[in-house]
C-alpha cells in the first residue's frame, strides 16, 4: 500500500511539469485527425447501425417501444448515441495508449530514472524490438477481447465494466514492460509480476476508469454540436494526459518495487555503465625482499 500511494502522488506532481505537459500534447494531431475523420465519414452511419441492430432485438426493440409510449422518443436517439460513444472511446484508448508507448512512455521514463533511480543498474531484459513485439501483440488481444464482449456494452452496467477492465489488463501489460525493459532481468520482471501483480492491476483499472472520464466531454459534445470541434481536441488533449499520469504512476512503482526486490536481495549497485575500479597488481617478476635482520 505505501509503494502504491506513494507511487501516485510522485505521478500527480510530475505531471505537472513543463516537460510532461509538452509531452501530452504529441499525440493530440495524430489522435485528433483520427477523431475528426471518424467523426466526418462514420458518425451517422455508425448511428445508424447501432440502431438497425437494437431494433434487430426483441427485447431491446419492446423497451423501446415502451419509451416512446411514455413519450421519451428522445431518450432512444440519446442512448444510441452514448453507446457509439462508449464503444469508440476504447478504439481511441487504444490508439492513443499506441502513441503514448512509442512517443511520449520512453522519455517519461527517463525522467523518472534520471530524477529518482539513476543509481539503478543496467540489465537490459529486452530491447526496443521485443517492446515493440509485447506492445502489439498485447494490444491485438486486447482489441480481440473488446471485439468478443462488444454485445455486452448494449447493457448499461457492463459498457461501464468490461472496458475498464481490458484496458487495466493492457496498460499493465505494456506500461510495466517499457519501464523495466532497460533495468530489470527478465527474471527481476517476472518476480515482479508475480509479487505486485493485484496492485498493478488495481493501477490499470483505476487508470482505465480515468480514462473514460473524457467520454463525458465527447458526450458534452454530440450534445451541443456548435462546440463539438473545441470540445474533440479538449477530450483527446485529456486522453494523452490521462496516459502520462498512467505511465508515470506504473513507471514510479514499477522502478519502486525493483529497487525493493533488490534491496531485499542485497544486490542494489550502481549502474551497470559505471566502470569497476582498477585492480592494479603486484609485480610479480619482483618477489618481495625477506626482512633484514
Amino acid at each position: 500500500m505505501r509503494l502504491f500511494l506513494d507511487s501516485f502522488w510522485r505521478a500527480l506532481a510530475y505531471c505537472l511539469m513543463p516537460r510532461v505537459m509538452v509531452l501530452s500534447l504529441l499525440p493530440l494531431a495524430m489522435l485528433l485527425l483520427l477523431s475528426v475523420s471518424w467523426g466526418y465519414f462514420y458518425w451517422t452511419p455508425t448511428q445508424d447501425w447501432l440502431r438497425d441492430m437494437l431494433t434487430s432485438w426483441q427485447v431491446l426493440q419492446s423497451m423501446m417501444d415502451w419509451l416512446q409510449a411514455q413519450g421519451a422518443a428522445d431518450l432512444q436517439a440519446v442512448m444510441v448515441q452514448l453507446v457509439v460513444i462508449f464503444a469508440i472511446t476504447p478504439v481511441l484508448v487504444v490508439i492513443s495508449l499506441l502513441a503514448v508507448s512509442l512517443m511520449m512512455t520512453p522519455a517519461l521514463v527517463d525522467l523518472v530514472v534520471h530524477r529518482r533511480f539513476a543509481h539503478l543498474a543496467l540489465k537490459h531484459g529486452g530491447s526496443t524490438v521485443t517492446s515493440l513485439v509485447w506492445t502489439i501483440s498485447s494490444t491485438l488481444a486486447a482489441m480481440l477481447a473488446m471485439v468478443i464482449s462488444l454485445p455486452l456494452w448494449a447493457v448499461p452496467p457492463l459498457m461501464f465494466i468490461v472496458p475498464p477492465l481490458i484496458w487495466g489488463w493492457l496498460s499493465y501489460r505494456v506500461m510495466v514492460y517499457d519501464a523495466l525493459v532497460q533495468h530489470a532481468s527478465r527474471e527481476e520482471r517476472l518476480a515482479i509480476g508475480r509479487k505486485h501483480r493485484a496492485w498493478l492491476l488495481l493501477i490499470g483499472v483505476l487508470t482505465g476508469y480515468l480514462g473514460a472520464l473524457p467520454s463525458l466531454v465527447w458526450a458534452s459534445g454530440a450534445l451541443f454540436v456548435a462546440a463539438f470541434l473545441v470540445l474533440i481536441p479538449l477530450a483527446i488533449w485529456i486522453y494523452a494526459l490521462v496516459f502520462a499520469f498512467t505511465s508515470l504512476w506504473f513507471t514510479h512503482y514499477s522502478l519502486g518495487a525493483l529497487e525493493a526486490l533488490r534491496t531485499e536481495s542485497d544486490t542494489v549497485v550502481m549502474g551497470a555503465s559505471v566502470p569497476l575500479p582498477t585492480v592494479v597488481l603486484a609485480d610479480d617478476t619482483h618477489p618481495p625482499q625477506p626482512p633484514h635482520p
